[in-house]
């Protein structure tokens, strides 16, 4: 029987500060009882001798220092877990918020984690299809990989996850593929945006959902990531499945980092982020990959809306450092009503290399892609000369450069938002568009590729 506390010493904002404890742990989770009898659950977020320092999850209105009783549970927040999470939708601290009861559990396991030991790890090489030609050809995801997307306030990258959630598979027979979905910090008009899309096209069937609104607590947003990321870990290594793992939005998960940091009176760091966020990021991403051994992967497409379109805002800068590689949405191409506004040039998949060829999606793919990137940034730099010196001082190649450039972005980027392409229609629309272009200035596929590709 565990201890309860009548030892509050005080309440500020959604902390406590509890005295006179004994063997108390960090990240324990702690019952409260209210005067009024209600209870709430907290979690420890510091131990000092014998001081708590605890957060509640649903706040502390209605708590006084006298008649409020703290009961430490002696364990990390956990999540129950069974196939049967598959087609349901949680709450940010994983809880059923569908209506369709409390899962019974196979296990439980605590969301903490562990990043994967670097000597378990089975090197991601295979290929998993978005049905969005800008990333699969041009900047393909491989499975086990943690490919984030950088955003910005007021553009699609909400449908552009939604979309990637409908659409995404892997190739090959029995392999069992599936999504799970976090959401961190959105509001309830987003919430209810995802959900009717997923239950609409029955994408619901083979996804889990984990919703944390923006009115819910600062404390519950640093647990959503970490719910999403142990079922996906339960899915991948322990029953076999491929899961995609997407959540949204990192930066306000970061920012609900700052927030508590703050309550806690820690010295800031880079723009009043805590010093450790770098850490805490790391232990998120990393928790994505492949094991030796296990049938499973776990891929990561975490998105972020970078504050002020700024790439060296803390948050970008230290996703990039941990991640493999980021999909670029761009406010320019969006104003052009172009959709996905996808911008490929300062996009980077850095295991592009490693999941297509032959075998894996076809053997023109490295090839065409890289023609496809040389012929888009010189159509680039040719409109850009066309603006200073007027288009009559571009040579009839460098036209057709131009032509090229904004067929590329309206035939090849563009596409809707419900259109599903196979890898190989991206490759023969890439061959379609390169047919544009003089044979002598395609250089970087070979002679025998462009006989058997180029209609």
């Amino acid at each position: 029987m565990r201890q309860e506390y009548l030892t509050v010493k005080s309440i500020a904002g959604p902390l406590f500060i509890v005295e006179k404890t004994r063997d108390v742990a960090y990240e324990e989770i702690a019952s409260v009882e209210l005067p009024t009898g209600e209870r709430r659950l907290g979690q420890v977020l510091e131990v000092d001798e014998d001081l708590v320092l605890l957060q509640l999850f649903a706040g502390t209105s209605g708590a006084n220092l006298n008649a409020s009783r703290v009961k430490f549970l002696g364990k990390g927040l956990d999540i129950a877990l069974s196939e049967d999470i598959l087609g349901r939708v949680f709450d940010g601290l994983g809880n059923p918020a569908d209506g369709a009861g409390e899962v019974i559990p196979e296990k439980r396991l605590n969301i903490s984690g562990m990043a994967i030991n670097p000597t378990a790890r089975s090197f991601p090489d295979e290929f998993i299809e978005t049905g969005i030609s800008a990333i699969d050809a041009m900047n393909t995801l491989v499975r086990g990989q943690k490919l984030p997307i950088f955003s910005g306030a007021g553009l699609p990258h909400n449908q552009i996850a939604a979309q990637i959630a409908r659409q995404a598979k892997v190739r090959g027979e029995g392999a069992e593929f599936c999504v799970v979905f976090v959401a961190m910090g959105i509001t309830f008009e987003e919430a209810d945006f995802f959900r009717k899309d997923f239950e609409r096209t029955g994408a619901i069937e083979r996804s889990v959902l984990f919703m944390n609104l923006a009115d819910d607590p600062a404390i519950e947003r640093i647990a959503t990531p970490r719910m999403g990321l142990t079922a996906a870990e339960y899915l991948a290594f322990e029953k076999g499945y491929h899961v995609l793992v997407i959540m949204t939005d990192m930066t306000n998960y970061a920012e609900a980092l700052r927030e508590i940091s703050a309550a806690r009176k820690e010295i800031p760091g880079r723009r009043g982020y805590p010093g450790y966020m770098y850490t805490d990021l790391a232990t998120i991403y990393e928790r994505a990959g492949r094991i030796k051994g296990k049938q499973g992967s776990l891929t990561q497409i975490p998105i972020l809306t970078m504050p002020n379109d700024d790439k060296t805002h803390p948050i970008p800068d230290l996703t990039g450092y941990i991640t493999e590689g980021q999909i670029i949405v761009s406010p320019e191409l969006q104003n052009s009503n172009i959709y996905p506004p996808i911008d490929v040039l300062p996009s980077l998949s850095r295991l592009k290399q490693k999941g297509i060829g032959e075998g894996k999606t076809r053997e023109d793919h490295a090839d065409v892609t890289s023609q496809l990137f040389a012929a888009y940034a010189r159509g680039k730099q040719a409109k850009e000369l066309a603006v200073i010196l007027g288009e009559d001082a571009l040579s009839d190649v460098d036209k057709k450069f131009s032509i090229f450039a904004d067929d590329y972005e309206r035939k090849y980027v563009t596409q809707g938002e419900y259109e599903d392409r196979g890898i190989e229609e991206s490759l023969d629309l890439a061959w379609e568009l390169l047919s544009i272009l003089p044979r002598e200035e395609l250089k970087r596929v070979k002679t025998e590729q462009i006989e058997k590709y180029m209609k």
